[in-house]
């Protein structure tokens, strides 16, 4: 049979489309159905380089007896986490009630209003190891629904009003430095002192931690927390989870960094990029550039979600065969997932246009741009609000998140700063003034079923919404753009700041932008009509938040959009300002008078 997933944008969607389960994508006709046959919904979340997704599939989603005992008894609800990870979300928390070991593919057993009572992950087709087999979750849930219904509401009601309240946040003070510091030490202390990294295994990269530990603030007042993050980078570089083609696997299923997990995603990588650079590890960070734009980028010039942990060899389904390979010229390599999710690609475009001016390569500022221009002007909604994502130049009806609009925001900063382009600018104040005057599109399937998304409040394998616009905000007041900007950003912080410093290794990114809002910014803006002159080439080895090389008429031009940095920074071309605090130094013209410190 063909359900009906064949024609949705998911890739992941896709690839059940010939199950003999009667999947409903992520939709109000799921619920509606749900509530005409009063029978529960079963929502299965995954995505498509999932391994344990793919062995689900396998073992029981094709499975006609399976299929049978699910869609005789439940609705079948498909959905793709990266494109609707507000769903995602909502149900994670929700499973928590029932399960600890979280992660997917995550299967949720909801009332046709869509209130969970029940929750689980993998489940194997027969009871193994201690684990019950899915067909028998099937029926004990279908038993529990159809005689001790009024049991199974009064669990979902009871986990939906714990959400609530684990909800409810109260502002608390902006860290003092002191307080940073010590996150930063309460971080390191968990470092393995063997292998690097932090914890035991599964070992992930945790680049939201290691940005923070490199903060200008960390590496002052804790420089023994700071060399964690060098010792972290050095180990995984070394280690399995590097691969020969220089990009990073998602995590390592031992401590010492071995046994990778071989799906390839582009949040770390873009992320490991900025750590790579920020050590001056650039045989590194060249090596991830390497993997993004050979591997993940695609026509159009934006980037794909990730690589696959599986590929076909010898007509088999293989994990990680292809990357132990000695040599793959003659393989198929494992397929990519070509969703063009928007604040991922504003990961990457930020990553490239950073490195490509640290490096001195307008090769990787022009990819950056490629990048902007396409989810700028694709991933868009017919009444042209920003989207979730994009498949071959088809546009999602998901919704763009919090992330979404702080992580493009921030990228278009770096990609204007790089450049000396002000429409980036431009464009990323535009979506972040979006994000603090509206915030983010609830989902509208969540919204109407009344079922509450989970707040996205701490930093994982990437920033979480309120770290990424207080990011944003942080770089739009560095460029001048407005006392506003700060004051917004300082107001995300609080939102989190004391569980942030309670709990140091989930709140990375935010504890980063405290650090940012705690010292001085240190701008740098070099005014000249080459970019390859001695002067715009010394000023990368500057330690500044900002490093802007603009011509005169592009100087002229971020005043006049209101980025006041650069006002009064037009008459002149062959001339550096070092500005602390917005107060700007006598301009040099001399490489040998740009002071590297702060």
């Amino acid at each position: 049979m063909t359900n009906r997933l064949a024609g949705t944008l998911s890739p992941y969607l896709r690839s059940h489309a010939d199950n003999p389960v009667d999947w409903f994508p992520w939709g109000e006709e799921a619920f509606a159905e749900a509530q005409r046959r009063d029978v529960p919904l079963l929502i299965s979340i995954g995505y498509s380089t999932c391994h344990w997704c793919h062995v689900m599939a396998r073992e029981s989603f094709s499975n006609p007896e399976a299929a049978a005992l699910i869609n005789d008894g439940f609705v079948a609800v498909k959905v793709d986490r990266e494109e609707h990870p507000d769903v995602d979300g909502a149900y994670m928390a929700a499973a928590s009630a029932f399960t600890q070991n979280l992660g997917w593919p995550l299967t949720v057993f909801t009332t046709p209003q869509g209130r969970t009572f029940y929750a689980g992950t993998y489940w194997p087709p027969s009871a193994s190891g201690g684990m019950p087999g899915f067909r028998d979750v099937l029926a004990a849930v279908r038993e529990a629904w159809t005689l001790r219904r009024e049991q199974a509401i009064e669990s979902a009601d009871a986990v939906a009003d714990a959400l609530a309240s684990a909800a409810e946040t109260a502002p608390s003070p902006l860290p003092s430095s002191a307080g940073v510091a010590a996150a930063a030490a309460a971080i390191a202390a968990r470092e393995d002192g063997t292998f690097g990294g932090f914890g035991g295994a599964p070992k992930f990269p945790v680049a939201t931690t290691l940005r923070f530990l490199q903060s200008p603030l960390v590496r002052r007042e804790a420089a023994d927390a700071a060399a964690a993050a060098t010792r972290a980078l050095a180990a995984m570089t070394a280690s399995a989870l590097h691969d020969s083609d220089g990009g990073f696997f998602r995590y390592a299923t031992q401590r010492d960094w071995t046994v990778p997990h071989y799906e390839r995603m582009l949040t770390d990588n873009a992320q490991l990029l900025d750590v790579a650079v920020a050590e001056g590890d650039f045989v590194t960070a060249e090596g991830v550039v390497g993997f993004l734009l050979g591997v993940l980028r695609r026509e159009g010039g934006a980037f794909g979600a990730a690589q696959d942990s599986e590929s076909w060899i010898d007509g088999q389904r293989s994990e990680g065969g292809y990357y132990l390979a000695p040599d793959r010229s003659s393989m198929e390599a494992p397929a990519v997932d070509g969703k063009v999710i928007t604040g991922w690609n504003g990961l990457a475009i930020g990553a490239l246009a950073r490195t490509g001016a640290a490096l001195g390569k307008p090769e990787l500022m022009d990819a950056a741009a490629a990048a902007a221009s396409f989810v700028l002007s694709t991933n868009r909604s017919p009444e042209e609000r920003l989207v979730r994502a994009s498949l071959d130049g088809r546009a999602s009806t998901a919704v763009a998140t919090l992330a979404d609009l702080g992580l493009l925001a921030e990228g278009l900063f770096s990609l204007a700063v790089a450049t000396g382009d002000v429409s980036w600018a431009v464009a990323g104040r535009d979506l972040l003034d979006e994000a603090l005057d509206e915030g983010a599109a609830a989902d509208p399937v969540l919204a109407a079923q009344g079922v509450a998304s989970a707040p996205d409040q701490t930093d994982g394998d990437l920033p979480s919404g309120v770290s990424a616009v207080a990011a944003a905000a942080l770089a739009a007041w560095r460029l001048g753009a407005g006392s506003r900007y700060r004051e917004a950003a300082e107001e995300q912080v609080q939102t989190h700041a004391a569980s942030a410093l309670q709990h140091p290794f989930g709140h990375g990114s935010l504890l980063a932008v405290a650090a940012g809002l705690i010292e001085p910014p240190r701008q740098m803006v070099v005014v000249t009509d080459d970019r390859s002159e001695p002067l715009a080439v010394a000023s990368r080895g500057v330690d500044a938040d900002v490093i802007a090389v603009v011509t005169p008429a592009q100087a002229r031009a971020f005043a006049d959009a209101g980025f006041e940095l650069f006002e009064g920074k037009d008459a002149a071309s062959g001339l550096a300002y070092d500005c602390r605090a917005f107060v700007c130094r006598l301009p040099v013209d001399d490489p040998a008078e740009l002071v590297r410190e702060r």
